[in-house]
């Protein structure tokens, strides 16, 4: 059963940084690409950033380039997001998946991920 926890949230005056983990069990982590998710209240979920199976490709949101980034460590079953710059606008819960196919590139849509966290709140004041 695998089974994806995150954690390292918090509340951060902008400006400020975070880094979220997410460790995975029960799985063979370092064959799956990877990503970061996260929904705002009142909204969709949203893609934010993704990892392939090896950590050689990322790929990240517009909103989020140049301020967030996505690691992995395999030898750990963790993968990371460190967040820097943060903005009120970043305030939601992030949550990290896993994707459907092992060997997998960099996917957008959440229908290509089929393990799920249980989500990390993250809120920034102004």
């Amino acid at each position: 059963q695998v089974q994806l926890v995150e954690s390292g949230g918090g509340l951060v005056q902008a400006g400020g940084s975070l880094r979220l983990s997410c460790a995975a069990s029960g799985g063979t982590f370092r064959t799956y690409g990877m990503g970061w998710f996260r929904q705002a209240p009142g909204k969709e979920r949203e893609f934010v950033a993704a990892i392939n199976w090896s950590g050689g490709s990322t790929s990240y949101a517009d909103s989020v380039k140049g301020r967030f980034t996505i690691s992995r460590d395999n030898a750990k079953n963790t993968m990371y997001l460190q967040m820097n710059s943060l903005k009120p606008d970043d305030t939601a819960i992030y949550y990290c998946a896993r994707t459907t196919e092992k060997w997998a590139g960099i996917y957008y849509s959440s229908a290509r991920y089929d393990y799920w966290g249980q989500g990390t709140q993250v809120t920034v004041s102004s």
